[in-house]
């Protein structure tokens, strides 16, 4: 296998063309630094991207179009065309329909690649949760479209920096279901999710995990609200009997503001802007949206479309960058483990008094030998 075939495929989806997408993600791949690392793939219209070319004055960067993921150049800066590129009208800032169909006509073509195993990771530009909507997309966003495709019950909203790890109980949904959401299931099965994903995913081998409560001063004992004592507590209770180490809750504003969560590897948080508004004031250009809970890695940048600077060369492509390296750090550390998982030792047999008294459940002679040899 040559060096650029070792290098993982990192799919990248344009999002709402009108949206800054386009421009953060040439700005990412400029000066093709990218390749070093992996081999990008963009999922959109070559169309675009060269009219945001011209727009971004970056006209000596070459695109190789490709129809599908299989004429794939390695060595060139790949777009694969997911649409007619003559029905895009690029208008910069502006919200239509035939954006919001573009980019899920980008988004259904690189989930089916990442489901096929053509590519190793996925990473999503922003798109308009409304103007996406239509018949074969009813989802609030990305992450619960993935896990639908992926056929997983229930995938996690991971906001991931280098400092700073926060996921949500309740994703995108109204505030007034909150609280119907928070029960012992749905709360133990979000606290698996974290500590499997930053063992299997940051490999963070014993992490630490902080609950946020719901209620301000988390409840105040009672006084200010009953589901931190009656609900939360008690799964805590449950993983701390079990000897992870996880502990709560904390009120979320003096939590954020003393700076505890350094303390943590990871903080689960009630509701989307409990966890949201603390992690985008404090990591925004760096942070990464990690949907944990997948068999496949996706991330994207941690902001919006942001239509207000579309077209206008002052959006920033850090949070794309972080979002681009952080998927092909999980993807080399869930490589390595399958990896040391193939090669493992088989266990020594063990043969219980009963199992050498009976001959039926004994290894034959030859074969118990063969595997004593293996140790």
């Amino acid at each position: 296998m040559s060096e650029e075939q070792r290098k993982p495929l990192i799919g990248i989806t344009l999002g709402d063309y009108n949206g800054i997408g386009p421009e953060i993600i040439l700005k990412a791949v400029q000066g093709h630094q990218l390749n070093n690392f992996c081999t990008p793939v963009i999922y959109g219209s070559t169309r675009v991207l060269n009219r945001y070319r011209q727009l971004l004055n970056m006209k000596e960067l070459q695109l190789f179009g490709a129809q599908n993921i299989d004429q794939v150049n390695r060595k060139q800066l790949n777009v694969i065309n997911c649409w007619n590129d003559h029905q895009s009208d690029v208008e910069p800032g502006k919200i239509t329909e035939a954006a919001g169909k573009a980019a899920f006509a980008a988004l259904r073509t690189a989930v089916e690649d990442l489901k096929a195993g053509k590519i190793d990771a996925l990473v999503t530009a922003p798109i308009n949760k409304d103007n996406i909507q239509g018949p074969d997309f009813r989802f609030p966003g990305h992450t619960e479209y993935l896990a639908h495709a992926f056929k997983v019950k229930e995938a996690l909203m991971f906001m991931v920096s280098d400092f700073l790890r926060v996921g949500v109980l309740t994703g995108h949904m109204p505030l007034e279901k909150v609280k119907e959401h928070i029960t012992a299931e749905t709360l133990r099965n979000k606290i698996l999710q974290m500590l499997r994903s930053l063992k299997n995913d940051f490999g963070i081998q014993k992490p630490r995990l902080a609950v946020l409560g719901l209620n301000p001063h988390a409840g105040e004992n009672g006084l200010l609200g009953t589901e931190e004592k009656e609900v939360i507590h008690p799964v805590i209770e449950e993983f701390r009997t079990k000897g992870d180490l996880v502990f709560g809750t904390f009120p979320s504003d003096g939590f954020f503001a003393s700076s505890s969560f350094r303390q943590f590897d990871g903080v689960l948080a009630m509701y989307h802007d409990q966890g949201l508004i603390p992690f985008k004031t404090i990591a925004f250009h760096e942070g990464v949206n990690f949907t944990a809970g997948l068999p496949a890695v996706r991330t994207s940048p941690d902001h919006g479309t942001a239509y207000d600077i579309a077209g206008k060369n002052i959006a920033d492509p850090a949070s794309l960058l972080q979002a681009i390296y952080l998927a092909i750090d999980v993807w080399q550390i869930r490589s390595e483990s399958r990896e040391i998982a193939k090669n493992a030792l088989r266990p020594k047999p063990h043969l219980s008094n009963q199992n050498k008294n009976s001959k039926e459940e004994k290894l034959p002679k030859e074969e118990f030998d063969k595997e004593q040899d293996l140790f």
